[in-house]
């Protein structure tokens, strides 16, 4: 029998998604849910919960259960470092954790990455626990976007590849030109209800849509952790938006539940595209 897979899982579709292919290819999965962020899908799969600073419980239940390769996936929000509790481990490894986390996200997510390989796991990202799951390069979905939009899109991945290289965020929204929002910690489906309540004038609308959605990595982010993740909210909400498309990176972001989005997508009139890694980082 293959080890199982290890999944130490937040909140949404992601880890859902991940448990259900490895329980599909056999590998099996044993998966750890995260108090006060737990899947209510995931719940009849082997495992249990844990609290965010019980490191030590985690890496004593993932090495019982037999797991060498571990992912972490889901939506977590950042905790109040003063009110965790903590095992020994995870107090012992506060400070460093502290430290970090001022210097943003992915340092934080590096801190973890690294205290799980000291422990011997091999530490993949989702892309890797479900490989068709990346965003692939080109039209994936809808009309073909025009000059306009392509511009559009290449205005987005450059100002997604700028904020995210200070570690703000994946994603960016540009309208014929004009920069709409940019994603910090309210997350893309918030930055997107943001945007629908800007005026018609500087965006589109159901019956003329105008401007695209980007998402992208960040250029120093720790991928095995953080890829950005699309799915069929977030077709539906650039939609309410009156954005004519969404682009992604190709091979640098997840797509969940394709078919849907996709068919979605074609549905709203929206289209969907896979732009090389390259696109907004030299200029």
């Amino acid at each position: 029998m293959p080890a199982p897979l290890g999944l130490i899982a937040g909140l949404g579709d992601l880890p859902v998604a991940i448990a259900e292919n490895a329980v599909a290819t056999g590998q099996g999965v044993h998966v750890l849910r995260l108090k006060g962020f737990e899947e209510p899908r995931l719940a009849s799969y082997p495992g249990s919960v844990v609290g965010l600073g019980e490191v030590g419980t985690v890496i004593s239940r993932l090495k019982d259960a037999g797991c060498r390769d571990l992912v972490f996936a889901g939506n977590v929000s950042r905790p109040n470092f003063s009110d965790l509790k903590l095992d020994l481990k995870g107090a012992a490894l506060l400070p460093k954790v502290l430290s970090e986390a001022r210097r943003g996200d992915d340092a934080l997510l590096r801190v973890l990455v690294s205290e799980f390989e000291k422990n011997g796991f091999n530490v993949i990202g989702s892309e890797q626990a479900h490989a068709s799951l990346l965003a692939p390069a080109g039209l994936i979905a809808g009309p073909q976007p025009d000059l306009t939009l392509m511009a559009d899109l290449e205005v987005a991945a450059r100002v997604a590849s700028a904020s995210g290289a200070l570690d703000i965020g994946q994603a960016c929204v540009v309208c014929d030109g004009l920069v709409l929002a940019v994603e910090a910690q309210e997350g893309t489906d918030e930055m997107l209800r943001r945007c629908a309540r800007l005026p018609e004038t500087i965006r589109g609308h159901s019956g003329a849509r105008r401007g695209v959605l980007v998402k992208r990595p960040k250029p120093v982010q720790e991928r095995r952790i953080d890829l950005p993740t699309t799915g069929v909210s977030t077709v539906e909400l650039a939609a309410a938006a009156g954005l004519a498309g969404i682009g992604v990176e190709a091979g640098g972001a997840l797509m969940l539940n394709r078919p849907a989005m996709e068919a979605k997508a074609a549905a709203l009139g929206l289209f969907l595209y896979g732009f090389p890694p390259a696109l907004g980082t030299n200029n």
